[in-house]
């Protein structure tokens, strides 16, 4: 398994952005979490199997979410989220 922790930034906040996500997210054999930042940014932070976490990125990026992202950055991470399922996360 791999984990990685994504920024978009963008009208991403206001326009149902996590709730996409997550709704998306239940397509694949991912865990993790979404999450509004207060800079505006989401910070999104996912595990799975390489192909599963790659495919589910590109679902976001082709969804009509794209519409709102204007950057992207991912950063990989060394410890998985500490979740069982995908969530959306408050403050």
């Amino acid at each position: 398994m791999i984990a990685k922790q994504v920024f978009y930034s963008g009208s991403v906040q206001g326009v149902g952005f996590r709730y996409s996500v997550k709704q998306i997210a239940k397509g694949f054999s991912i865990i993790g979490w979404v999450k509004n930042l207060a800079d505006s940014r989401v910070e999104m932070q996912i595990a799975g199997e390489p192909e599963e976490v790659a495919e589910f990125l590109s679902a976001i990026t082709q969804s009509e979410l794209r519409a709102h992202i204007r950057e992207t950055s991912e950063n990989a991470l060394t410890t998985l989220p500490d979740v069982r399922s995908f969530e959306i996360r408050h403050g």
